[in-house]
C-alpha cells in the first residue's frame, strides 16, 4: 500500500519557519525510493539517487500583478482569504546524500504528463512536475488540478467549442468528443445536446471548402451498440450513416466550465521557486530539494512551446519578482502552447484552426506589421522585470516543415533575419525528423516506419547534440562560460528558401519523393475579439477562426544528396548513407499524398548502398574519428571534411551514433 508522509523540518529550521517565496503553502511527499539506473550498472554512478514523488499545494491571490495574466482567475472559486487554490503532482531525483550534489536543478518540462525522471551522473537535482489541468490521473502521469470558473453570480460560463477528428478506425459510428494528440483530453460538456444549436461538418483537405452534416443526420449520442441516433452522450459525437475516413469533421457547439488551465503556469513557477529557496513550506515541511543555487529547465515539443509561453507571459519572475529559471532550452518547440485560454486544448499540434503560432514567436523585438500586432519580444515582461533567463534553443528539419518554424528566424514578412539577443543562442539540427531518431546508427532501411507514412523513418539522430547544448547551457548559467556563436540557416547565408523541390535544390532518381505540398501552411487567423493575440490568451471567440490569409514560410536548402547543409550535423549526416528528410508522405486517409504529421523520413537516394566505399574524414562532438564515406553516383559527389560542431563536448553518448562508428583517434 502507497504510504503517504511529509519530512519534517529540524526544530532550527521549523523555529525560523516563515512563508516560502512563492505561494506554494504545502508540499506533501508520498515516497521515497531509489532511482532506477537504467541500463548503465550501479556502480558507474558517482552518486546513489533516490526519487521523492508528492503532490504540492499552492493559493494564487488574483490581485496579485503576477497572475492578472491568467485567463478566467476572476471567475475562480476562492478561499476564505480570497485566494485561488490548485494542487499538482511532482517528482524529484536527488542524491541519496544531498551535501554531495552539485547545486544546479534542473527542471524538466513533462510532454503530456510524461517525464523520465531518475539518477543524473552530474550530481544535478532532476525535477518535474505536472502542469496540464486536463489530463487524467494515471500512473507516471504528472498532472495539475485546477479549478473550473464561473461567470457572474456563480452561473456557468460558456463559449464556442471546436473539436476536430481525422482518421477514425474504419466504420466508426461514434467516436469519443477528445482533443489533443498521443494522449486524448476531454472536451468541455455541451450547454444542450440539440444538434441544431450546433454545427458539424467534414472536407477533404485543409483548405477544402466545407460541406456541413444536416443537424437530423448526427447526434451527440453513442451508436457503438444502440443504432442512430443512439444512446444521449454529451461526449459522444455519432453520425447517421459513419464515420468516412476520408474526411476530416470538425464540430463547433457551445460549451460550459473551462478548466482555468493558465495556473499551470504559475504552478511550474511556484515549485520551482520554493524548492530553490531551500526553506520549509508554510505549515513547516522540509524542503525536499536540498541545496540549490542555479536552475536550469528544458521542454521538448510542447513542452518547449510551454518554456516560451512561460517566459513571454511573465512567469520567470516569482511573486517576490525574483528570477525562478536562470536557463532555459525550448527544444524542437516552434510555438507558443495554447494553455492560457478559455476551453484550452494544450495537448494539440499545429493542424488546423489550432492556436499557437499567432503569438510572438521571436526573441529580439519585431514589428509584426503583416498581421498588425505591432512590435514583441518573447523576452519583453522579463526585460521588464529584470529576470530573463538565459536561452539555448534547438531544434531540426521536422519543426521549419511540420511545426512553422520560420517566422521565428525571418519574422512574417519573411525578409530579413531576426537577430537575436546576447542571452540568446541557436543551434539548428539539421535533416532531422521530430526529435530526431531514438535509435541511431547508420541502418540502411531507415527507422521503422509509421502506419500513417509512405517513408521509412529518419534515423538522423539529434540526441547527443542536444545532450551537449544542455551541457553548455548549465556551464554558461554556472561558471559564466560563454556558449560558441549560434549556427542555424539564414536568408543572408542563401540557407533559407521556398519549401518546393526547385528552390531548395532537391534532386530526382527514380521513385524520389518530392517536397511539394509538404509545407504545413502558415495560416493567419481571425480568432475572435476576445483573443489576446500576442500572448495566446484569452477566449476563441470565432469557431471556426476565419482565415485571413497565410504567411510566407521558407525551410533550409539541401545539397546534392538532398541532405540539408546549415547548422550543428549529427555524424550520421557527416557521413550519409541516404536523403535524411524532415517531412514525410502519408500513406492513407485523411490527407493522403500530402505531409504525414511532422514526422521526417529516409530516403533511398543513389547514394545509400553498400558498394563504392572510400576512406573519409569525419568530426564529431565527442573528437576526430576515421569514417567510410560512401561513393554517390552522382558525378557532383566527392569527399568532404567537415569541421567540428561548435556545441561542445556531450558527458554521455547516445547509443547507436558516434558509439557504432567504432572510432579511432585521427
Amino acid at each position: 500500500m502507497r504510504r503517504s508522509f511529509v519530512l519534517l523540518a529540524t526544530p532550527a529550521l521549523a523555529a525560523l519557519a516563515v512563508p516560502a517565496p512563492a505561494r506554494l503553502v504545502r508540499i506533501q511527499v508520498d515516497s521515497i525510493t531509489p532511482a532506477p539506473v537504467g541500463t548503465a550498472p550501479a556502480s558507474t554512478l558517482p552518486i546513489p539517487y533516490e526519487i521523492v514523488r508528492g503532490r504540492f499545494f499552492g493559493a494564487l491571490d488574483p490581485a496579485d500583478a503576477h497572475n492578472h495574466v491568467i485567463t478566467d482567475i476572476d471567475g475562480a472559486p476562492r478561499d476564505a482569504k480570497g485566494r485561488v487554490r490548485y494542487s499538482a503532482t511532482f517528482a524529484i531525483a536527488r542524491p541519496v546524500d544531498r551535501s554531495r550534489a552539485a547545486g544546479v536543478l534542473f527542471y524538466d518540462v513533462p510532454n503530456r504528463g510524461g517525464s523520465q525522471i531518475g539518477a543524473d551522473a552530474d550530481g544535478y537535482v532532476r525535477v518535474t512536475s505536472g502542469w496540464q489541468g486536463d489530463l487524467p490521473p494515471g500512473p507516471d502521469v504528472q498532472t495539475a488540478s485546477v479549478p473550473v470558473a464561473h461567470g457572474k453570480n456563480g452561473k456557468p460560463l460558456t463559449g464556442p467549442v471546436l473539436a476536430r477528428f481525422t482518421d477514425m478506425p474504419a466504420g466508426a459510428r461514434s467516436i469519443a468528443i477528445t482533443g489533443s494528440i498521443g494522449k486524448p483530453t476531454a472536451r468541455p460538456v455541451p450547454v444542450t445536446l440539440d444538434t441544431t444549436k450546433a454545427r458539424l461538418f467534414r472536407q477533404t483537405a485543409d483548405l477544402a471548402p466545407p460541406v456541413d452534416v444536416k443537424p437530423g443526420d448526427w447526434a451527440f449520442a453513442d451508436c457503438a451498440t444502440t443504432p442512430f441516433p443512439g444512446k444521449p452522450d454529451p461526449a459522444k459525437l455519432c453520425v447517421r450513416d459513419g464515420f468516412d475516413a476520408a474526411y476530416a469533421y470538425t464540430l463547433i457547439y457551445e460549451g460550459k466550465d473551462p478548466l482555468v488551465q493558465g495556473i499551470g503556469f504559475a504552478a511550474t513557477r511556484d515549485l520551482v521557486a520554493y524548492l530553490r529557496s531551500g526553506k520549509p513550506d508554510d505549515t513547516g515541511n522540509a524542503n525536499p530539494a536540498g541545496r540549490i543555487r542555479w536552475t536550469v529547465a528544458s521542454g521538448t515539443s510542447q513542452s518547449g512551446n510551454f518554456l516560451k509561453s512561460f517566459v513571454n507571459l511573465g512567469f520567470n519572475a516569482d511573486e517576490n519578482g525574483r528570477r525562478v529559471f536562470d536557463g532555459v532550452n525550448p527544444n524542437i518547440a516552434a510555438r507558443q502552447v495554447p494553455l492560457n485560454l478559455r476551453f484550452a486544448v494544450p495537448g494539440g499540434a499545429a493542424t488546423l484552426y489550432e492556436p499557437g503560432s499567432e503569438g510572438t514567436l521571436w526573441w529580439s523585438r519585431y514589428d509584426d506589421v503583416a498581421r498588425g500586432r505591432g512590435v514583441s519580444s518573447l523576452l519583453d515582461r522579463c526585460t521588464a522585470s529584470r529576470t530573463c533567463p538565459k536561452v539555448i534553443e534547438t531544434f531540426g528539419s521536422a519543426e521549419f516543415w511540420g511545426l512553422r518554424m520560420s517566422p521565428g528566424l525571418i519574422g512574417t514578412a519573411a525578409s530579413t533575419d531576426l537577430p537575436l539577443p546576447a542571452n540568446v543562442r541557436r543551434y539548428y539540427f539539421p535533416a532531422t525528423t521530430h526529435g530526431g531518431s531514438w535509435t541511431g546508427g547508420f541502418p540502411l532501411g531507415g527507422d521503422p516506419k509509421l502506419p500513417i507514412c509512405a517513408l521509412p523513418g529518419n534515423p538522423n539522430p539529434s540526441m547527443d547534440s542536444l545532450r551537449a547544448a544542455q551541457t553548455m547551457l548549465v556551464a554558461w548559467v554556472r561558471d559564466g562560460t560563454t556558449p560558441p556563436p549560434s549556427r542555424y540557416p539564414t536568408l543572408a547565408g542563401g540557407d533559407l528558401v521556398e519549401a518546393n523541390a526547385a528552390a531548395i535544390g532537391f534532386p530526382s532518381w527514380p521513385g524520389a519523393p518530392s517536397p511539394d505540398g509538404k509545407l504545413n501552411a502558415f495560416i493567419d487567423y481571425d480568432m475572435g475579439e476576445g483573443f489576446r493575440y500576442r500572448d495566446v490568451s484569452g477566449q476563441i471567440t470565432r469557431q471556426p477562426p476565419a482565415i485571413r490569409g497565410t504567411i510566407p514560410s521558407r525551410v533550409p536548402r539541401v545539397d546534392a544528396d538532398g541532405n540539408e547543409t546549415a547548422g550543428v550535423p549529427s555524424v550520421q549526416l557527416q557521413v550519409p548513407i541516404g536523403t535524411y528528410l524532415g517531412w514525410n508522405v502519408q500513406s492513407a486517409g485523411f490527407g493522403k499524398g500530402g505531409r504525414c504529421g511532422f514526422f521526417g523520413d529516409s530516403s533511398r537516394s543513389p547514394r545509400r548502398g553498400p558498394s563504392g566505399w572510400r576512406s573519409g574524414t569525419l568530426a564529431c562532438p565527442l573528437q576526430s574519428v576515421t569514417a567510410i564515406t560512401p561513393v554517390s553516383s552522382r558525378k557532383s559527389a566527392r569527399p568532404r571534411r567537415y569541421s567540428a560542431p561548435p556545441v561542445g563536448s556531450a558527458k554521455r553518448t547516445q547509443t547507436g551514433s558516434s558509439a557504432r562508428l567504432n572510432p579511432a583517434k585521427s
